[in-house]
């Protein structure tokens, strides 16, 4: 039996994602080419891998077996392929490393700066907390910086997590209007993120505590459309303090709530991506 590596990962994609549609958008593929190398896999395993239940796939009970030792084989292949480039002890390779969009430039573009690694490749994705864990899950980045208050996604047992950081939330008013508190913000128009991200379910959940439901008249994925909207006095929002840039006039005002700023990883990761990862951890 030869186990092919690229079809694995599309085993474990699935076995993450949920539907081979997920797994084909993540891949760059199409649906119909990651279910042809599927079933390419049950050819290599003499197994049934997955099976149909109407429009939908779901994996076997051998399929599932298969699907978490997928991951930790690919992981050790990564790491033996790091090994054999680092034999001079130099960390090399790539590391891809996702976080959140006021973490970019306050965390992580000062961590690579300092890197001192002529041969190691750090590739910087933005990705929400939603949807930095599934990306880890499924090997598509290999460091994540989140938040482990995002209560929809507890954090799976073969993940070390490490603390960076705690950043308050602040709400934003704009100029010559200050808010002191939320419960003041009950008729005021307001600017909150895509629905189901990590800071839209929290302003949701911080309005509905201060005892009414959000009016909102914008939604925007990027903090420097929210800070604009608010500085021209069309909304207010409630972004975390590392999100606000002091080139826009907004006033801001600490609410009695903090995140958890945590770098992840998979445990037994290379040594290239504890060097990026020791890196996120040192004080700037």
């Amino acid at each position: 039996m030869t186990l092919n590596p690229w079809r694995l990962r599309l085993l474990s994609q699935l076995d993450a994602l949920g539907t081979v549609r997920a797994v084909a958008q993540a891949a760059n593929l199409s649906a119909s080419s990651v279910s042809q190398q599927l079933a390419v896999l049950e050819s290599e395993t003499r197994t049934q891998l997955i099976e149909r239940t109407g429009r939908r796939v779901r994996l076997t009970s051998a399929g599932l077996i298969l699907a978490r030792r997928a991951r930790s084989i690919l992981d050790q292949m990564d790491a033996v392929e790091a090994e054999l480039r680092g034999l001079n002890e130099e960390p090399s390779g790539r590391v891809r490393l996702g976080a959140f969009q006021s973490a970019i430039h306050t965390l992580v573009v000062p961590a690579v700066q300092h890197l001192d690694h002529p041969h190691l490749d750090v590739e910087i994705v933005e990705l929400e907390p939603h949807a930095s864990m599934p990306a880890l899950l499924t090997g598509e980045v290999d460091v994540i910086i989140t938040t482990t208050d995002f209560v929809e996604l507890p954090v799976p047992p073969d993940i070390d997590v490490v603390p960076l950081a705690e950043d308050p939330i602040v709400l934003l008013s704009p100029p010559g209007q200050p808010k002191t508190d939320l419960k003041a913000c009950k008729d005021e128009p307001w600017a909150f993120d895509i629905p189901g991200s990590y800071m839209a379910n929290l302003a949701t959940r911080l309005c509905r505590q201060a005892g009414f439901e959000p009016r909102v008249v914008g939604r925007f994925s990027n903090y420097m459309l929210t800070l604009k909207h608010v500085e021209a006095g069309l909304a207010v929002a409630v972004l975390p303090a590392l999100a606000v840039d002091p080139r826009f006039d907004v006033v801001a005002k600490e609410l009695p709530v903090t995140r958890k700023i945590t770098a992840a990883v998979r445990r037994d990761s290379r040594a290239a991506i504890t060097v990026v990862l020791d890196a996120l951890h040192t004080p700037r």
